[in-house]
């Protein structure tokens, strides 16, 4: 048999709490990331919308999550970088299409 007893909530679960709350951030990060980018997708290619509505819409939706989850100024940078990539493989398309 032990030679202590147990006694519940006296152990210290901060980093269990940290880890949790790391990986429901990350979770919810992933989910909303995979949102815009397959509506994107979807919107451009599946239903012929002109590739920079389609890119507005998923950005009014992408702040309009972050303001609604309260997801931060981090969110708000992520959904910006997201649609200077967006840009950048839009001009590269431009590019190697006019170079074809």
């Amino acid at each position: 048999m032990a030679t202590h007893e147990y006694h519940r909530g006296e152990m210290d679960i901060r980093d269990q709490k940290a880890t949790w709350d790391g990986f429901i951030t990350g979770s919810v990060w992933g989910g909303l990331l995979i949102v815009l980018m397959v509506g994107h997708a979807t919107l451009a290619l599946a239903i012929g919308f002109n590739w920079a509505i389609s890119l507005g819409l998923m950005a009014i939706v992408g702040f309009a999550a972050g303001v609604f989850m309260n997801l931060g100024g981090r969110w708000m940078a992520t959904v910006v970088v997201m649609i200077v990539l967006a840009l950048i493989v839009q001009a590269m398309i431009w590019l190697f299409g006019a170079v074809m």
